[in-house]
Protein backbone atom coordinates (compact mmCIF):
# COMPACT_ATOMS: atom_id res chain seq x y z
CA UNK A 1 0.00 0.00 0.00
CA UNK A 2 1.15 3.32 -0.34
CA UNK A 3 2.24 5.61 2.20
CA UNK A 4 -0.36 8.87 2.54
CA UNK A 5 1.97 12.26 4.14
CA UNK A 6 -1.00 14.83 4.95
CA UNK A 7 -1.28 16.73 7.99
CA UNK A 8 -4.57 17.66 6.89
CA UNK A 9 -7.44 15.19 7.84
CA UNK A 10 -9.61 17.28 5.61
CA UNK A 11 -7.51 16.85 2.66
CA UNK A 12 -6.64 13.00 3.65
CA UNK A 13 -11.14 12.30 3.59
CA UNK A 14 -11.29 14.04 0.23
CA UNK A 15 -8.38 11.41 -1.11
CA UNK A 16 -9.73 8.60 0.55
CA UNK A 17 -13.52 9.41 -1.12
CA UNK A 18 -12.70 11.06 -4.47
CA UNK A 19 -8.87 9.84 -4.76
CA UNK A 20 -9.05 5.68 -4.00
CA UNK A 21 -6.62 5.35 -5.99
CA UNK A 22 -3.88 6.68 -3.26
CA UNK A 23 -5.29 4.16 -0.52
CA UNK A 24 -5.03 0.96 -2.59
CA UNK A 25 -2.27 -1.52 -2.70
CA UNK A 26 -0.29 -0.75 -5.93
CA UNK A 27 0.83 -4.21 -7.61
CA UNK A 28 3.89 -3.33 -9.89
CA UNK A 29 4.28 -5.98 -13.12
CA UNK A 30 6.01 -8.86 -11.66
CA UNK A 31 8.54 -9.26 -14.27
CA UNK A 32 9.83 -5.48 -13.96
CA UNK A 33 9.07 -4.53 -10.42
CA UNK A 34 12.61 -2.51 -9.42
CA UNK A 35 12.67 0.93 -10.21
CA UNK A 36 15.40 1.17 -12.82
CA UNK A 37 13.86 -1.66 -14.91
CA UNK A 38 10.27 0.02 -14.79
CA UNK A 39 11.91 3.60 -15.70
CA UNK A 40 14.24 2.05 -18.58
CA UNK A 41 11.22 -0.12 -19.91
CA UNK A 42 8.05 2.81 -20.05
CA UNK A 43 8.41 4.57 -22.74
CA UNK A 44 9.16 0.94 -24.48
CA UNK A 45 6.05 -0.75 -23.19
CA UNK A 46 3.24 1.73 -23.01
CA UNK A 47 1.21 2.96 -26.06
CA UNK A 48 1.20 6.28 -27.28
CA UNK A 49 -2.23 6.95 -27.88
CA UNK A 50 -2.99 9.27 -31.31
CA UNK A 51 -3.37 13.19 -30.10
CA UNK A 52 -3.93 15.69 -32.45
CA UNK A 53 -2.49 19.39 -31.58
CA UNK A 54 -2.91 22.71 -32.28
CA UNK A 55 0.22 24.76 -31.99
CA UNK A 56 0.84 28.11 -30.66
CA UNK A 57 3.69 30.29 -30.38
CA UNK A 58 3.49 33.15 -27.71
CA UNK A 59 6.22 35.97 -27.06
CA UNK A 60 8.32 36.57 -23.92
CA UNK A 61 9.31 39.45 -22.16
CA UNK A 62 12.84 38.69 -23.29
CA UNK A 63 11.79 38.36 -27.28
CA UNK A 64 12.22 34.95 -27.07
CA UNK A 65 9.10 32.33 -27.99
CA UNK A 66 7.43 29.45 -26.27
CA UNK A 67 5.44 26.83 -27.68
CA UNK A 68 2.20 25.32 -26.59
CA UNK A 69 0.41 22.40 -27.96
CA UNK A 70 -3.18 22.53 -27.02
CA UNK A 71 -5.70 19.49 -26.93
CA UNK A 72 -9.34 21.76 -27.25
CA UNK A 73 -11.31 18.70 -26.48
CA UNK A 74 -13.73 20.22 -29.01
CA UNK A 75 -15.54 17.01 -28.99
CA UNK A 76 -16.34 17.06 -25.35
CA UNK A 77 -19.87 15.91 -24.25
CA UNK A 78 -19.50 16.72 -20.51
CA UNK A 79 -18.60 20.27 -21.20
CA UNK A 80 -19.93 21.73 -24.62
CA UNK A 81 -19.18 24.97 -23.87
CA UNK A 82 -15.30 25.60 -24.17
CA UNK A 83 -15.41 29.01 -22.13
CA UNK A 84 -16.02 26.81 -19.43
CA UNK A 85 -14.29 23.69 -20.14
CA UNK A 86 -11.56 22.71 -17.24
CA UNK A 87 -7.93 23.29 -18.18
CA UNK A 88 -5.19 21.28 -17.11
CA UNK A 89 -1.73 22.49 -18.01
CA UNK A 90 0.88 19.83 -18.63
CA UNK A 91 4.60 20.17 -17.98
CA UNK A 92 7.28 17.34 -19.27
CA UNK A 93 10.26 16.31 -17.97
CA UNK A 94 14.03 17.85 -18.24
CA UNK A 95 13.97 17.25 -22.49
CA UNK A 96 10.58 15.87 -22.89
CA UNK A 97 7.91 17.68 -24.71
CA UNK A 98 3.94 17.11 -25.53
CA UNK A 99 5.03 13.78 -27.50
CA UNK A 100 6.08 12.30 -24.35
CA UNK A 101 4.07 8.90 -23.78
CA UNK A 102 3.38 9.75 -20.29
CA UNK A 103 1.94 13.29 -21.78
CA UNK A 104 -0.07 11.63 -24.33
CA UNK A 105 -1.95 9.10 -21.65
CA UNK A 106 -2.81 12.36 -19.43
CA UNK A 107 -4.35 13.80 -22.59
CA UNK A 108 -5.98 10.65 -23.38
CA UNK A 109 -7.65 10.61 -19.30
CA UNK A 110 -8.50 14.07 -19.46
CA UNK A 111 -10.14 13.16 -23.17
CA UNK A 112 -12.60 11.05 -21.59
CA UNK A 113 -13.35 13.11 -18.65
CA UNK A 114 -14.32 16.27 -20.88
CA UNK A 115 -11.21 18.40 -20.33
CA UNK A 116 -8.70 20.58 -22.33
CA UNK A 117 -5.22 19.87 -22.50
CA UNK A 118 -2.34 22.39 -23.13
CA UNK A 119 1.13 21.42 -22.81
CA UNK A 120 4.34 23.88 -22.13
CA UNK A 121 6.99 22.63 -24.20
CA UNK A 122 10.38 24.04 -22.34
CA UNK A 123 12.16 26.72 -25.02
CA UNK A 124 13.97 25.45 -27.92
CA UNK A 125 13.14 21.82 -27.44
CA UNK A 126 9.98 20.96 -29.42
CA UNK A 127 11.06 22.61 -32.89
CA UNK A 128 10.74 25.85 -32.63
CA UNK A 129 13.69 28.36 -32.89
CA UNK A 130 15.53 30.40 -29.81
CA UNK A 131 15.13 33.76 -30.61
CA UNK A 132 17.15 34.90 -27.59
CA UNK A 133 20.09 32.83 -26.05
CA UNK A 134 18.06 31.59 -22.95
CA UNK A 135 16.59 28.07 -22.70
CA UNK A 136 15.04 26.80 -19.31
CA UNK A 137 16.06 25.33 -15.49
CA UNK A 138 14.11 24.03 -13.21
CA UNK A 139 14.62 27.37 -10.91
CA UNK A 140 13.55 30.10 -12.89
CA UNK A 141 9.70 30.06 -13.19
CA UNK A 142 9.27 33.17 -15.54
CA UNK A 143 8.27 31.20 -18.46
CA UNK A 144 5.91 29.35 -16.73
CA UNK A 145 4.40 32.10 -14.99
CA UNK A 146 3.59 33.69 -18.64
CA UNK A 147 2.22 30.38 -20.30
CA UNK A 148 -0.43 30.54 -16.67
CA UNK A 149 -1.52 34.22 -17.05
CA UNK A 150 -1.93 33.40 -21.23
CA UNK A 151 -4.02 30.20 -21.04
CA UNK A 152 -6.22 31.74 -17.87
CA UNK A 153 -6.53 35.39 -20.25
CA UNK A 154 -8.17 32.94 -22.51
CA UNK A 155 -10.26 30.75 -20.59
CA UNK A 156 -11.05 33.13 -17.39
CA UNK A 157 -14.38 31.21 -16.34
CA UNK A 158 -12.33 27.65 -16.98
CA UNK A 159 -11.25 25.97 -13.81
CA UNK A 160 -7.62 25.45 -14.54
CA UNK A 161 -5.11 23.17 -12.80
CA UNK A 162 -1.41 22.09 -13.67
CA UNK A 163 0.24 18.94 -13.42
CA UNK A 164 4.06 18.24 -13.72
CA UNK A 165 6.35 15.27 -14.45
CA UNK A 166 9.72 15.05 -13.44
CA UNK A 167 12.40 18.55 -13.75
CA UNK A 168 8.32 19.86 -15.06
CA UNK A 169 6.91 18.67 -11.43
CA UNK A 170 10.25 20.61 -9.66
CA UNK A 171 9.40 23.77 -11.57
CA UNK A 172 5.84 23.96 -11.16
CA UNK A 173 6.65 23.14 -7.28
CA UNK A 174 9.14 26.20 -7.76
CA UNK A 175 5.86 28.41 -9.49
CA UNK A 176 4.08 27.54 -6.44
CA UNK A 177 6.02 28.28 -3.74
CA UNK A 178 6.69 31.37 -5.06
CA UNK A 179 3.00 31.98 -5.56
CA UNK A 180 1.23 30.69 -2.28
CA UNK A 181 -2.09 31.31 -3.17
CA UNK A 182 -1.72 34.03 -5.67
CA UNK A 183 -2.70 32.09 -8.93
CA UNK A 184 -5.32 30.72 -10.96
CA UNK A 185 -4.53 27.35 -10.44
CA UNK A 186 -6.70 25.66 -8.12
CA UNK A 187 -4.92 23.14 -7.54
CA UNK A 188 -1.85 20.83 -9.11
CA UNK A 189 -0.51 17.68 -9.37
CA UNK A 190 3.45 16.44 -9.07
CA UNK A 191 4.85 12.96 -10.35
CA UNK A 192 8.11 11.61 -10.01
CA UNK A 193 9.78 15.15 -8.67
CA UNK A 194 13.33 15.28 -7.36
CA UNK A 195 12.97 17.29 -4.82
CA UNK A 196 16.49 17.59 -3.57
CA UNK A 197 19.23 18.07 -6.53
CA UNK A 198 22.53 17.78 -5.00
CA UNK A 199 20.46 14.38 -3.37
CA UNK A 200 19.50 13.58 -7.14
CA UNK A 201 22.70 14.24 -9.14
CA UNK A 202 24.67 12.25 -6.40
CA UNK A 203 22.32 9.32 -7.01
CA UNK A 204 22.68 9.34 -10.28
CA UNK A 205 26.46 9.59 -10.57
CA UNK A 206 26.78 6.11 -8.61
CA UNK A 207 28.56 4.51 -11.62
CA UNK A 208 25.65 1.97 -12.54
CA UNK A 209 23.11 4.83 -12.68
CA UNK A 210 25.48 7.13 -14.58
CA UNK A 211 25.80 4.31 -16.81
CA UNK A 212 22.10 3.21 -17.30
CA UNK A 213 20.90 7.14 -16.88
CA UNK A 214 23.13 10.32 -16.57
CA UNK A 215 25.39 9.50 -19.37
CA UNK A 216 22.56 9.55 -21.62
CA UNK A 217 20.33 12.12 -20.22
CA UNK A 218 23.18 14.24 -20.30
CA UNK A 219 23.99 13.67 -24.23
CA UNK A 220 20.16 14.24 -24.73
CA UNK A 221 20.16 18.03 -23.10
CA UNK A 222 23.33 18.46 -25.20
CA UNK A 223 21.30 17.60 -28.03
CA UNK A 224 18.70 20.19 -27.64
CA UNK A 225 20.70 22.82 -27.32
CA UNK A 226 22.92 21.89 -30.18
CA UNK A 227 20.50 22.75 -32.93
CA UNK A 228 20.80 26.22 -31.58
CA UNK A 229 24.50 26.33 -31.19
CA UNK A 230 24.67 29.55 -33.34
CA UNK A 231 22.41 31.57 -31.24
CA UNK A 232 24.30 30.44 -28.30
CA UNK A 233 27.39 30.55 -28.74
CA UNK A 234 27.25 34.23 -28.23
CA UNK A 235 27.35 33.90 -24.86
CA UNK A 236 28.09 30.21 -23.81
CA UNK A 237 31.68 27.99 -25.01
CA UNK A 238 29.75 25.67 -26.73
CA UNK A 239 32.81 23.27 -26.82
CA UNK A 240 33.32 22.94 -23.44
CA UNK A 241 29.11 22.51 -22.84
CA UNK A 242 29.28 19.06 -25.55
CA UNK A 243 31.93 17.67 -23.70
CA UNK A 244 30.12 17.29 -19.97
CA UNK A 245 29.43 13.70 -19.08
CA UNK A 246 27.13 14.11 -16.81
CA UNK A 247 24.10 16.33 -15.97
CA UNK A 248 26.38 18.35 -13.15
CA UNK A 249 28.77 18.69 -15.74
CA UNK A 250 26.27 19.83 -17.85
CA UNK A 251 24.33 22.24 -15.24
CA UNK A 252 27.76 23.90 -14.24
CA UNK A 253 29.28 25.08 -17.72
CA UNK A 254 25.98 26.12 -19.04
CA UNK A 255 22.83 25.93 -16.61
CA UNK A 256 23.62 27.33 -14.13
CA UNK A 257 25.67 30.20 -16.09
CA UNK A 258 22.80 31.01 -18.48
CA UNK A 259 20.79 32.04 -15.25
CA UNK A 260 23.45 33.62 -13.25
CA UNK A 261 24.35 31.63 -10.39
CA UNK A 262 27.81 32.41 -9.14
CA UNK A 263 28.33 28.35 -8.52
CA UNK A 264 26.34 25.30 -9.49
CA UNK A 265 25.54 24.49 -5.74
CA UNK A 266 23.35 27.73 -5.60
CA UNK A 267 21.57 27.29 -8.68
CA UNK A 268 20.72 23.45 -7.32
CA UNK A 269 19.73 24.77 -4.01
CA UNK A 270 17.66 27.37 -6.21
CA UNK A 271 16.59 24.52 -7.91
CA UNK A 272 15.24 22.24 -4.94
CA UNK A 273 11.34 22.14 -4.46
CA UNK A 274 12.07 20.96 -0.71
CA UNK A 275 13.23 24.37 0.19
CA UNK A 276 9.71 25.98 -1.41
CA UNK A 277 7.14 23.33 0.13
CA UNK A 278 6.15 25.21 3.25
CA UNK A 279 4.84 28.38 0.78
CA UNK A 280 2.75 26.43 -1.25
CA UNK A 281 -0.50 28.28 -1.05
CA UNK A 282 -3.15 25.62 -2.89
CA UNK A 283 -3.99 21.89 -3.03
CA UNK A 284 -1.17 20.19 -4.07
CA UNK A 285 -0.70 15.43 -4.50
CA UNK A 286 2.50 14.78 -5.11
CA UNK A 287 3.50 11.05 -6.34
CA UNK A 288 6.72 9.69 -5.96
CA UNK A 289 8.31 6.13 -5.50
CA UNK A 290 10.89 5.58 -2.99
CA UNK A 291 13.25 3.44 -4.95
CA UNK A 292 13.51 6.51 -7.62
CA UNK A 293 17.35 6.64 -8.25
CA UNK A 294 16.24 10.54 -9.66
CA UNK A 295 14.83 11.61 -6.74
CA UNK A 296 15.87 9.28 -3.66
CA UNK A 297 13.48 8.17 -1.21
CA UNK A 298 15.72 9.65 1.69
CA UNK A 299 15.19 13.11 0.02
CA UNK A 300 11.54 13.53 -0.06
CA UNK A 301 10.65 15.75 2.92
CA UNK A 302 8.35 14.01 4.46
CA UNK A 303 8.47 16.60 7.57
CA UNK A 304 8.23 19.66 5.91
CA UNK A 305 4.70 17.83 3.82
CA UNK A 306 3.61 17.61 7.28
CA UNK A 307 4.10 21.29 7.93
CA UNK A 308 1.52 22.26 4.88
CA UNK A 309 -1.86 21.57 5.19
CA UNK A 310 -2.50 21.81 1.19
CA UNK A 311 0.37 19.01 0.58
CA UNK A 312 0.09 15.63 0.56
CA UNK A 313 2.36 12.94 -0.74
CA UNK A 314 1.70 9.42 -1.87
CA UNK A 315 4.60 7.36 -1.72
CA UNK A 316 5.01 3.72 -2.97
CA UNK A 317 8.02 1.34 -2.53
CA UNK A 318 8.10 0.33 -6.10
CA UNK A 319 7.37 2.31 -9.11
CA UNK A 320 10.85 4.01 -10.40
CA UNK A 321 10.69 6.95 -12.34
CA UNK A 322 8.02 8.27 -14.22
CA UNK A 323 7.18 3.95 -14.22
CA UNK A 324 4.43 2.61 -12.22
CA UNK A 325 3.81 -0.15 -14.14
CA UNK A 326 1.11 -2.45 -13.50
CA UNK A 327 -0.61 -5.83 -14.64
CA UNK A 328 0.87 -8.35 -16.15
CA UNK A 329 1.52 -6.86 -19.86
CA UNK A 330 1.38 -2.99 -19.05
CA UNK A 331 0.45 -1.50 -22.20
CA UNK A 332 -2.04 1.24 -21.36
CA UNK A 333 -3.01 2.35 -17.84
CA UNK A 334 -0.23 2.71 -14.90
CA UNK A 335 -0.97 3.68 -11.38
CA UNK A 336 0.70 7.00 -12.06
CA UNK A 337 -2.36 7.59 -14.85
CA UNK A 338 -5.17 6.55 -12.69
CA UNK A 339 -4.01 8.51 -9.79
CA UNK A 340 -3.50 11.85 -12.39
CA UNK A 341 -7.18 10.94 -14.00
CA UNK A 342 -9.24 10.49 -10.41
CA UNK A 343 -7.16 13.73 -8.91
CA UNK A 344 -7.64 16.03 -11.60
CA UNK A 345 -11.23 14.66 -11.62
CA UNK A 346 -12.06 14.65 -7.64
CA UNK A 347 -10.89 18.62 -8.36
CA UNK A 348 -12.73 19.46 -11.18
CA UNK A 349 -16.04 18.55 -10.16
CA UNK A 350 -15.62 17.70 -5.94
CA UNK A 351 -12.82 20.40 -5.40
CA UNK A 352 -15.21 22.99 -3.13
CA UNK A 353 -14.40 20.50 -0.23
CA UNK A 354 -10.97 21.40 -0.01
CA UNK A 355 -10.98 24.99 -0.98
CA UNK A 356 -11.84 25.88 2.19
CA UNK A 357 -9.13 23.83 3.96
Amino acid sequence: KPQLVASNDRFCRFLEEHCPVVTETYYPTIWCWEGRVQTLLRPFITSRPQVQYRNELIKTADGGQISLDWFDNNGSLHYPDASTRPTVLLLPGLTGTSKESYILHMIHQSEMLGYRCVVFNNRGIAGEELLTPRTYCAANTEDLEAVIHHVHSLHPSAPFMAAGVSMGGMLLLNYLGKTGRDTPLMAAAIFSAGWNVFESVESLEKPLNWLLFNYYLTTCLQSSISRHRQMLEQLFDMDLVMKARTVREFDKQFTSVMFGYPTIDDYYEDASPCRKLKSVGIPVLCLNSVDDVFSPGHAIPVEAAKQNANVALVLTSCGGHIGFLEGIWPRKCTYMDRVFKQFVQAVFEHGNKIFSM
